[in-house]
Order: C-alpha cells, then structure tokens, then sequence
C-alpha cells in the first residue's frame, strides 16, 4: 500500500495536475507520555487530499504500546486535522515491540496547509496522550519568540498579596461517580511548602457520592493537582491554583464527547482555568535539556535551543487558549523553574558521569575521568543561561517543580564547594560564602528571591545538628540564627525563619501523641502494643525506590546485631498495588527481609502513613508509649544506629 501511494503522488506531481510539499528529515521540539522510548517523524508529506506522517516507535523489546483512533495533528491556530487512516499499526490495539526495538507506521490526517510551518502531533484528548511537539522543517527558521518578559506580578499587585500563612480548601464533586467504575476511592498530591519543614503527601477522599474536600496549610499560591494511578477511566487528575484563605469548588463531569472535564466554579482556579486545561507541557519541553549528554559547552547550545523552543510553545498556546495576563505570568513562572531545574539537573548529572567510584576491599577509590570537563562544572561563568529567569518572581514558588530547582542550584558545586572556603567550623561565613556564590551563580547583584529560599532550606536542614553541636551554649545557635535571618531580605520569609526557631526552641516534649481516630495512628500504636517496652524504628520503603532497597541491602549485617537487642524493633512497611504484595515483592523479602517485621499495606494505606507523619521515605522512631519521636531526635538510618539509640534513651531517661 506505502508503495501505491507513493507511485501516485510522483504521478501527480510529474503530471503538474496537483503539487505536493515533502518534508524530510523533519526535526520536533519535544515529546510526551513517551517514557523510555522514542516517537519520531521520518517524513510529512503534505498533499491537496491527505496529510501523510511516516513515524517510527522506539521502545524496549517486549514492551506494549497502542494508539488509539482519534489521533489528530494541530497546527499553530489550533485547527485540528483528524486521522484518516493508518498502515503498519492496529490502532486501539495493544502491539509488543519487536526484537529491533523499532516499529515504523504510516499515518494519514486531513489535509493540512502547505504554508503550516510548524504542528504538533497528539494521540487524542485522552489521559497519557503520546504527543509529538512542534514537528518542523528542520532547515527551517521558526518564527522567534518574544524576546522581553512582561513585567512579573509583585507583593500586593491587585490588591492580593501573595505571601501569607492561612488554609487552601479544594472541595467539589466528581458527577456520576462510583467506585467500581471509577477504580479509586481516594487521590493524591505531593505538596511542599517551601517555607515548612516537611513535604506533605495530601490524601484527597472521595466519599460514596462523589463529594470530596481538602485542607491544608499553605504560604504563598500553589498551583498541584491531585491524581490517582489507579483509575479504570480516562480521568485521573484534577489540577487546581489556589491563594493561602482561599477555598476552590470544583465539580468535574463528563462531556458531550466522552471526556472529563474540571469546571471551576469560583477562587484563583476560575481565574486561571485556560491555563489548566492547557497543554503547555513545561516539562516535556525542557526534557531534553535535563537528560542531556554531552560536554558544557554542548549543553549550553542545547539550552539555548530548548529556551527558545519552550518560549515558542509558550506564545503560540498563550495565543491560541486566550491566556489573560495572570496566565501568562503563572505560564511564564512555570516555565522558568522547569528549565532553571533541567539545566541545573544536566550540570548534576555531568557532575556523576565525571566522577567514578569504586568499591575495593572496602574502599572507595575515585577517579575524575576528564578533568577539563571536571573543572567546567565548578566554573561559575558556564551558567550563564540561568540570566534568562526573574528569580524574583514570587510566581516561581507556586510551581511543585521549584523545591528540586532550589536543590540542585543550593548544591550546584560553584555553590557549594564555595561555602566552605576558609570557613570550616565557621557557620557564619559559610553562610557569606553561600549567599555570595548563590548571587554570582544565577547572575544577580542582590540576594533574589530563590538565592534566600536556598539559604532557608540549608537553615531547615542544618537545625537539628547546630542545636545538638550547641545544646549546651545557646548563645551560640542563637548568635548562629540571627546570621541566617540577616540573609532574608523578604519579611515575610524572616518572618518564617523567626518563627521556625522560635517554635522548636519552644519544644519541650520530647515526643507527641498520634492523632486520635486515624486508622493508620491505630495502626501503629497495635505495633507498639505488640512489642511492649521497645523503641520502635519503622523503615518505610518501597520496590521502586532505590536508595531504600541499597539501603537494606548494606545494612543487612547489621540488622542482625540490632535484632538481638530486647530494647528496640526493627520493622519494615512498604505499599504494594496487589493484596500481600507482588511476586517481585515477595521475592525480596525472602532475600533480604527473611525473618523480619516486614509488613505490606496498599499504595492508598502507604500515601496515608506519609500524610500522618508527614515523610516521604524517612524512618520514624516510635517510643515504648507509641507516640513519635522528636524529629530532631529520630534515628535517620543504619549509618549510626547505636550512637542514635543510646542519645535516645539517655535523652529519654533524663526527661524522666
């Protein structure tokens, strides 16, 4: 059939009855849903009766993948060129990929323009669409973005200030709802206040008639969603924006077509709806900015290629959903922090594909394997692209994404090596000599906004071992803290330092009660009634984290000195999505929890022990009485177990 066509369309065009643009080799901004695998477009040819794609599918062998029938290409107006038929691929059926690890597959839409210079390529309006982005000549000069960033929303601008400790409240109603047929009676989002302690796993109940509210405390507007992996329909997210006092209602339904659909029936969501609905996808823009692999220099190039695609996408979506100028603020914050966050995960990365370590009779030896390369990364003029973001913009902070951006700019090594210049044992000029780098890093004469964040979470971090190494010269931690608020120049972030020192200076208890009437509070307290008289140390882990599996790999051994022990228990919870968890699972345990406390709940009951205590993946330390122990007294791992518990005890026996 490929044949066929192809023989007429040299007919038509020799016989100049009819003219066809081919596009080969075309080149695609990004592209989405595609994890592990690759969607390319080899050839378009662009005729009077059809718009033809040649792609090819790269995936691991084995693995299945489908394309459903309402595939559809959009041009830059967004007019939407349905799919007309296919050739090499069932659509809406699953197909395993061949040993190649590569399948090709034609595709053919309604005829699109032969002016259109640049379309993108969407699987449909369904959750996990594939998409492939900004698909153009690659010879081409796309049309450039606007250069000048209007003017960022500050404190107080409408009337609305934008910093303030109060409650979010996210209620409404899913229509139609059942649980069978829905597939999940609960949601989730990850939230971390920037400005608090802890990150937060929100579990989003949804009751027997589809009615759902949630509360939490914010600091500043907070644009997440809630999502569930679990769903049997194409709905499984519901993204909302919201300011601190605010509470957002909510009612999703089902389309005329099928689909579902948020409606935002008050608040900041309702201000921002086109956004939300939007498919800007921020992060499949700069994706291939963070997994890139090559030298600084080279990255650099790709930097300056995904900026200016990503400000492409930016204005031809603002345009086409009609964004109204907060929109176009949010849009622009959020994609600032996804790129800040993907070029500083490249510099990361070079950083650990540089430096090789290996183990020998129980010694690490490194070896820097290009030491140009090696220095590059220290050298603070090879980040110049981070110019490009306001990290004044208190928009930024909205963003999920802008934790791991603070982290990776907090430890990138012009930062952090810098810290310790002729400071060691010198809290006060590490701190100097971080907020000067930090400044010379992202290219400002001042301490921005995002370089006072970075300080604030090396303070949270630092806390507990500067009130241990000064417990008994308070003076000195206080004299220690007053250095740290001087770096906060926004009074609303000293504000917050203030009163984070204050309240744990405050603590007195060494331990606080569970919560009553909590099933998973319960739970735990069952634990400590079954070991009466034991410290309890709960390592939650699951099979899809790494760190948490290398971890009782190593610590193997000593989990068998500590079992021995009459006076604490080890006890291991992980979330599984089967009943008892998967074979993979129980293969595991038998290997490297064989005759522990090694406990399986769902995935739901997991997200509500990281709601309770407020972690993700941190052990907890549980006293005899079955209430939590103090955070900074809480043993963090295997690394210093026995010095952990013998301060625990002896702070414990003091207190008595």
């Amino acid at each position: 059939m490929n044949r066929i066509i192809t023989i007429l369309f040299a007919l038509v065009t020799l016989s100049g009855q009819a003219k066809v643009k081919v596009i080969k080799a075309p080149k695609a901004m990004a592209s989405a849903n595609i994890y592990n695998g690759e969607l390319k477009a080899n050839e378009v040819i662009l005729a009077d009766t059809l718009t033809t794609v040649r792609f090819t599918m790269t995936y691991p062998e084995g693995r299945n993948f489908r394309f459903v029938s309402t595939c559809y290409l959009m041009d830059e107006e967004g007019t939407r060129y349905p799919l007309r038929r296919a050739e090499g691929i069932e659509l809406g059926q699953w197909v395993s990929v061949p040993e190649s690890g590569s399948m090709d597959f034609t595709m053919h839409f309604a005829p699109m323009p032969k002016r259109t210079k640049v379309f993108d390529f969407i699987e449909g309006d369904v959750s996990g669409a594939f998409m492939l982005l900004g698909i153009h000549e690659s010879k081409r000069n796309l049309p450039k973005p606007l250069k000048a960033s209007p003017q960022p929303f500050r404190e107080g601008d409408g009337g609305k200030a934008w910093f303030g400790t109060d409650t979010i409240t996210v209620k409404g109603r899913i229509e139609g709802y059942d649980a069978e047929r829905f597939g999940f009676t609960s949601m989730e989002c990850y939230y971390r206040n920037l400005l608090e302690e802890d990150e937060v796993t929100l579990v989003l109940d949804i009751a027997p008639d589809g009615t759902f509210q949630k509360k939490f405390l914010a600091s500043y507007p907070v644009k997440e969603e809630f999502f569930t992996h679990n769903s049997k329909l194409d709905f499984s997210e519901i993204p909302f924006f919201a300011r601190p006092g605010e509470t957002i209602d909510i009612t999703v339904r089902e389309t005329a077509d099928g689909r579902w659909e948020c409606q935002y029936n008050n608040g900041s969501s309702k201000e921002v709806e086109r956004l939300l609905k939007s498919k800007l996808l921020v992060s499949e823009m700069v994706y291939p900015l963070g997994t890139f692999k090559g030298t600084f220099a080279e990255a650099n190039q790709k930097a300056d290629e995904v900026w200016q695609n990503l400000m492409y996408r930016l204005q031809v979506v603002s345009r086409r959903d009609h964004f109204t100028p907060l929109e176009m603020q949010l849009a622009r914050a959020s994609a600032g922090t996804h790129f800040a966050e993907a070029y500083m995960s490249y510099a990361m990365n070079r950083g650990y594909d540089l430096e090789k370590q290996e183990l020998r009779d129980g010694v690490y030896y490194r070896e820097i394997v290009d030491s140009t390369e090696w220095n590059a990364l220290f050298d603070v003029r090879n980040y110049d692209r981070l110019n490009r973001i306001d990290f004044d913009n208190p928009l930024l902070l909205s963003e999920g994404i802008t934790y791991f951006t603070i982290n990776r700019i907090q430890y990138a090594k012009p930062a952090f090596e810098r810290m310790y210049e002729d400071a060691e044992g010198d809290d006060k000029k590490q701190i100097t000599n971080q907020l000067a780098a930090l400044r010379e890093l992202m290219g400002c004469d001042h301490n921005n906004l995002l370089a006072q964040l970075c300080i604030y979470q090396e303070m949270l971090s630092n806390f507990k071992y500067l009130r241990l190494n000064h417990e008994f010269r308070p003076d000195t931690l206080d004299d220690i803290m007053q250095h740290y608020f001087s770096a906060f120049a926004h009074p609303y972030v000293r504000q917050k330092a203030e009163a984070f020192y204050a309240g744990k200076m405050a603590e007195k208890d060494l331990s606080t009660p569970l919560p009553a009437d909590n099933p998973m509070a319960d739970f735990i307290r069952s634990l400590s009634e079954k070991y009466p008289g034991r410290f309890l140390f709960i390592d939650f882990w699951g099979m899809g984290c790494g760190p948490c599996r290398g971890a009782i790999e190593q610590s193997k051994q000593k989990r068998a000195e500590i079992a021995k022990r009459d006076d604490v228990k080890l006890i291991f919870i992980a979330g599984e999505s089967t009943a008892g968890g998967s074979d993979a699972y129980k293969k595991y345990v038998a290997e490297w929890l064989a005759d522990e406390d090694a406990i399986c709940v769902s995935n739901e009951d997991f997200r509500r022990f990281e709601e309770l205590f407020r972690f993700t993946g941190i052990p907890q330390t549980i006293t005899p009485e079955g209430r939590r122990v103090r955070d900074d007294l809480r043993i963090d791992g295997y690394h210093n177990f026995d010095g952990g518990l013998q301060l625990l005890k002896a702070k414990f026996k003091s207190e008595r």
